[in-house]
């Protein structure tokens, strides 16, 4: 349910995230398809979808194996599919992401929220955000170990 979590108890993780006022639910999706720039999609048949609504924002994470398909095109994949675990864009198998964590820019709102959470600095709460790939209640529970 939350890839790169390694060996942290789910039970622990989703206390923690109670705690937070983080609610996440996974999502029964056959298909995802994202509509790209220049009538390009990307397809991810039989995902693992799940939804992370914190603070009225909800982050979508997609994981599966992926195709590109041109506008009018077959379903012949234009690039090489990731490895295990590699995912795209180094997300630990995550194909998209959207919402306001996607992408390897942490904002400043999760920084805040681990640095309150774990009582540290920001410095530190940005450090174990970019270690854990974002992952708000990985970075909690490394900082308050």
């Amino acid at each position: 349910m939350f890839p790169g979590l390694g060996n942290m108890d789910p039970r622990r993780i989703k206390a923690m995230m109670r705690q937070l006022g983080i609610k996440s639910e996974d999502i029964d999706a056959k298909r995802v398809v994202f509509e790209l720039e220049g009538g390009k999609r990307l397809i991810v048949e039989k995902p693992q979808v799940s939804a992370v609504d914190m603070g009225g924002q909800k982050t979508y994470t997609v994981m599966g194996e992926a195709r590109e398909e041109s506008a009018g095109a077959g379903t012949e994949p234009k690039f090489d599919r990731p490895g295990p675990g590699e995912g795209m864009g180094g997300t630990r198998g995550a194909v998209g992401m959207v919402g306001e964590g996607a992408g390897t820019e942490i904002p400043d709102s999760d920084v805040d929220m681990v640095s309150q959470q774990a009582g540290v600095s920001r410095e530190k709460a940005r450090k174990a955000l970019e270690e854990t790939d974002g992952n708000i209640a990985e970075a909690i529970g490394k900082l308050t170990k």
